[in-house]
């Protein structure tokens, strides 16, 4: 698998078509879509909308399927197809959130995973204590784990954010932009997430904020080793722009976002044209030794 220079990108929705889940790959080559999923909203898997899901051609095996769902299928099948080799993962806050998506990442037992987490999300700085407690259920009783009563109640990450003296953040440049380098500051906490009311994974947490008096936070988790240092955690949180660059180059330059699909073949035939469109297109820019943005420009 190498170390921190191959990994597969950010899964995410098209942010204009809001219909699909894609993948992207991003590697010393540059980045390009690799796959792809539509997503179906829940009503139109019923029997209600039976005659429409005929009408346009949607293959009858085809079920209900979170977008979460989707992408841990899509990560899934570019495992087993074992040509692409990546050792990260990195997603938006709809998979961050999810449970189903993040046991998809850790199922091979080395992936790592760098996902947006959303403010609210609870969390212990340290993992809390739990105690036994009985109950009675159908006049028998029975025991559960809980937190002990004494332990304080789990914080939101934006709470530990504020909750930090400056001494505690690092400047570090994440990118060179066209006014200069692009740079934020950065800490790192270990914490024990809370799912439910009680204590779930132990991850890494890693804020960003912005520079000035009023600054805008980014909260991300990743079951990175306890002993990774905190330049992987800045580069980590740069390479979404390659999977950005995806989006705009073919939605701006190859029409992704530009069509009136009414079937569910067409839209697969409309993305992967353009999906491979912008991969050969890369591939000639490459051919001709012209320069070109890598995510590997990123300071990490």
């Amino acid at each position: 698998m190498g170390v921190a220079r191959q990994y597969c990108g950010a899964l995410g929705k098209v942010e204009n078509c809001q219909v699909g889940v894609f993948a992207a790959y991003a590697s010393r080559q540059g980045y390009a879509l690799v796959d792809k999923r539509l997503f179906l909203p829940e009503a139109w898997c019923t029997e209600t909308y039976a005659a429409r899901r005929t009408k346009c051609e949607v293959a009858e095996d085809v079920g209900f399927q979170t977008k979460p769902q989707l992408a841990a299928g899509m990560l899934r099948d570019i495992r087993a197809a074992g040509i692409l080799p990546f050792t990260y993962v990195v997603a938006d806050c709809l998979y961050g959130n999810s449970l189903t998506f993040l046991d998809a990442v850790e199922e091979d037992g080395s992936t790592i995973y760098f996902v947006s987490i959303p403010s609210d999300t609870r969390c212990w700085l340290q993992g809390p204590v739990m105690e036994t407690k009985p109950y009675t259920y159908k006049g028998e009783v029975r025991a559960k784990r809980v937190v002990a009563q004494h332990e304080k109640a789990p914080m939101t990450v934006d709470a530990v954010a504020h909750s930090l003296h400056d001494c505690f953040w690092y400047r570090r440049r994440v990118s060179e932009g066209t006014k200069g380098p692009i740079e934020y500051e950065f800490t790192k906490r270990q914490v024990t997430l809370c799912h439910d009311g009680y204590p779930d994974k132990t991850v890494w947490l890693v804020i960003k904020r912005t520079l000035g008096a009023n600054p805008t936070h980014w909260y991300y988790i990743s079951n990175a080793p306890v002993s990774t240092r905190l330049p992987l955690f800045v580069w980590l949180s740069g390479m979404r722009w390659a999977i950005e660059q995806c989006f705009e180059e073919t939605k701006t330059d190859l029409g992704m976002d530009q069509y009136e699909i009414r079937k569910y073949t067409g839209w697969h035939h409309h993305i992967l044209t353009c999906m491979l469109a912008h991969f050969f297109l890369w591939h000639v820019q490459i051919r001709l030794g012209k320069k070109s943005p890598s995510a590997y420009r990123i300071a990490g």
